[in-house]
């Protein structure tokens, strides 16, 4: 089986009012790419190429208009969209006939991901066959997150949504690896007090019968979470520090669909040209 890959670009963005009441917060810019190329781009690391995109009813026409069918990345996009904001484990639910029984990679349309060895995480959670795989991002905040609790052999026992008393400082990520069986799962979690069918549920299903991975992710390493207005800015110093001492790209789903081999170099610059002269475009020049 295939897996394929889920981003979850729904919700209302209302920790970002009042810029998101007129435009999807996925379709923010960080710095020079919408916000949305990043956990694109991370699926497509994975080795991910058949990708739905879940977005609210008002805002899948501009996400179509940006991505298109993937065709231009050597990658089938699909779409399907939230109606209301229930829950992030209903994604499994609404995906259900795109996954057709195979195990899949969901993200958060808001994630970015990036550092050394970051390949060789994804490569062991694509690898995976049976439960799940997270992954686990050190915080100095943790009442802010869903949070690892480990059993004395350091295995996964349970995740706490923003405990009052944190078991732990591992904050579990917006980047969830999960055999066919989400789906099934997802349907039998009851909502929550706050009307949601919670990822943790699901999570937490996972552990108490096939058991889940937990990889840290470690130093030199980093996940921004962009939903704040101040989360926002940094994500953009962040990834504009990268590129302009590095002179390397975050989140750059032409570049991994180059190195890949899934488009070729007249496909490359036909989409350098279509981004003109920006800087992002002369990156994309540059690759050649």
């Amino acid at each position: 089986m295939q897996r394929k890959g889920i981003i979850l670009a729904g919700g209302t963005g209302s920790r970002l009012f009042p810029i998101t009441l007129s435009t999807s917060k996925q379709l923010l810019a960080i710095y020079d790419k919408p916000m949305i190329y990043y956990p694109l781009s991370v699926l497509m690391l994975a080795g991910i190429k058949d990708i739905l995109v879940i977005t609210t009813p008002n805002d899948h026409i501009q996400f179509k208009n940006l991505l298109g069918n993937g065709n231009q990345w050597g990658i089938s996009i699909s779409y399907e969209t939230q109606s209301r904001p229930d829950g992030i484990a209903q994604s499994f639910i609404i995906a259900e006939d795109f996954l057709d029984g195979n195990p899949s990679a969901l993200i958060l349309g808001d994630n970015i991901f990036y550092g050394h060895g970051f390949n060789k995480i994804l490569e062991k959670a694509m690898n995976k066959t049976l439960g799940a795989t997270v992954l686990g991002y050190h915080v100095s905040n943790p009442k802010d997150y869903g949070v690892a609790e480990f059993n004395n052999d350091n295995t996964l026992k349970s995740i706490i949504e923003k405990p009052v008393n944190p078991p732990s400082n591992f904050a579990i990520t917006g980047l969830y690896f999960v055999d066919e069986s989400a789906p099934m799962r997802a349907k039998e979690i009851a909502p929550s007090e706050r009307g949601e069918v919670e990822i943790t549920s699901l999570l937490n299903s996972y552990i108490s019968d096939v058991g889940i991975d937990l990889v840290k992710i470690g130093r030199g390493s980093a996940w921004l979470d962009t939903g704040t207005h101040s989360s926002l800015i940094d994500a953009g110093n962040f990834v504009r520090t990268i590129i302009e001492r590095q002179g390397q790209q975050v989140g750059s789903p032409d570049e991994i669909a180059y190195i890949k081999n899934w488009i070729n170099s007249e496909e490359l610059l036909a989409q350098a040209k279509k981004y003109g002269t920006s800087s992002y475009g002369k990156f994309l020049r540059k690759l050649l």
